[in-house]
């Protein structure tokens, strides 16, 4: 597992049951570690290369897991009470490593699509959606090399 340098943040491992005609990949169930209660689940996608971000929520728990593509997620905490402020952590979610990051409110977000072809996301939110409790910066408002190859 990779080691969590980002206070509030985890990765949980999830079950894969591979099945000759289609398999069954885990997301979270309500007795997992990070569940904090149903908002809304949404699906994104994002192309080979092309990163999103930076977006912090003020109240939302984000779960997010990766079924299809490769998809690199780093997190910043800039959270002034925070004992990881100022670091990143960086962790690249497929099949290969298939596991369940949850982010609490108040860290920043940016994720890389890094399969050719399809990236998919979803996340497990424990609110609805709602425009007045995130913000969102460019890329270049913290330095992190996107370029990287390797974590």
């Amino acid at each position: 597992m990779d080691q969590i340098i980002i206070e509030g943040v985890f990765l949980t491992p999830l079950k894969q049951i591979f099945h000759p005609k289609g398999n069954i990949l885990h997301g979270m169930k309500q007795s997992d570690p990070g569940f904090s209660g149903f908002g809304e689940a949404y699906f994104s996608t994002i192309n080979a290369g092309d990163v999103k971000g930076w977006k912090k929520h003020l109240r939302m728990t984000m779960n997010l897991v990766v079924p299809v593509g490769k998809i690199r997620f780093v997190i910043y905490d800039d959270r002034k009470e925070s004992s990881t402020n100022g670091k990143f952590f960086s962790v690249i979610i497929d099949a290969d490593n298939y596991q369940r990051i949850t982010l609490p409110p108040g860290v920043w977000l940016g994720f890389q699509g890094l399969a050719k072809d399809l990236n998919l996301l979803l996340n497990i939110a424990d609110m609805e959606h709602d425009l007045t409790e995130s913000e969102n910066i460019p890329l270049e408002s913290f330095c992190y090399n996107w370029r990287r190859v390797n974590d």
